[in-house]
């Protein structure tokens, strides 16, 4: 769902550190707008499903349920919201089970932080470019 010319993402992530990192660092990015952010699973789906944002960044363990299961439920109802998941365990089977759920990218937390900015700022710099034509 666009608001304005910005891409709106969400973020969950169980560490209150790591998602306060991620939110900064996202927040920086020119034509981005954070719209929220959840510390476990439940309140992630709830917010998407009122509020869908254009992306959401995941972490895969999470408390109340996995980021994983958020992916399945959010690629069920809401097939357009790009999900990326961002993750300490970068380990094949995870990256084979969230691929088959629907992520749109996967990503390590101590390793692919630059990736997830270079994703976020070119998706929002496509937004911008919609919005000017």
């Amino acid at each position: 769902m666009k608001r304005s010319n910005h891409l709106c993402v969400f973020v969950a992530d169980d560490s209150t550190l790591v998602r306060a990192a991620v939110v900064d660092m996202i927040a920086c990015i020119p034509g981005v707008k954070i719209v929220g952010f959840a510390g476990n699973g439940i309140q992630a789906l709830d917010h998407v499903r009122k509020t869908p944002p254009d992306v959401l960044v995941l972490d895969i363990r999470m408390p109340g349920k996995s980021g994983i299961e958020v992916l399945r439920e959010v690629k069920r109802t809401q097939p357009g919201i790009t999900v990326i998941m961002l993750t300490n365990y970068p380990y094949p089977p995870y990256r084979q089970k969230c691929l088959e759920a629907g992520a749109d990218y996967f990503f390590e937390k101590a390793m692919d932080f630059d990736k997830v900015i270079e994703v976020l700022a070119g998706m929002s710099q496509k937004v911008i470019e919609v919005e000017n034509r």
